[in-house]
């Protein structure tokens, strides 16, 4: 009978902590081929739509600005060829001068994407995607198309030096060309 005293908590512990595992690993789990088949298309959809919003594009044609962008999965169903992305989303819009690299726009926002399976190129297009409003309201959009899990990693800066690599490569400058504010 101690015997059960005594192992009956150690064990009922470990198992509490076994299930912990298994949710907190399930909630952090990102399907990491699925999320290869739709990268290119949500990555080309925001390039789309930051194209034209730039300061460089409108005040600073000289530099010959473009978008770069890029997105990171935090959530991903996938049902009948269709998938419901939750990704937090950065674009930086970059020119060139002379030799040097110069950032001029740039914005990190949440997005939920839906994607669907498109027969005719074998991948994936964007169907429809959402994204928080401006000032009020945006903490609770969050809130309520994220799980808690995925929105508690949305306000973690996103890193630029891949989209600064690119950018460098687009404008034929040197790997370690330094970049400036436009």
């Amino acid at each position: 009978m101690t015997s059960v005293r005594i192992w009956g908590p150690g064990a009922g512990a470990v198992v509490v902590l076994v299930a912990t595992g298994v949710w907190a690993r399930g909630s952090s789990a990102v399907d990491a081929g699925l999320w290869a088949e739709i990268r290119p298309a949500v990555e080309a959809r925001l390039v789309t739509q930051a194209t034209g919003s730039g300061y460089a594009e409108t005040d600073e044609p000289a530099l010959r600005s473009r978008w770069f962008c890029r997105a990171e999965a935090l959530e991903l169903e996938e049902s009948g060829g269709r998938v419901r992305a939750g990704v937090d989303t950065l674009c930086l819009e970059y020119g060139a001068h002379g030799s040097t690299l110069v950032e001029c726009s740039g914005t990190q926002t949440p997005q939920v994407v839906r994607l669907e399976r498109d027969p005719a190129n074998g991948g994936f297009r964007v169907v429809s995607e959402e994204e928080p409003p401006d000032g009020e309201g945006y903490g609770e959009w969050e809130e309520s198309h994220f799980s808690h899990y995925a929105a508690s990693r949305l306000d973690r800066p996103m890193g630029s030096t891949g989209l600064e690599t690119a950018a460098r490569t687009h404008f034929g400058l040197s790997a370690d060309a330094p970049v400036r504010d436009c």
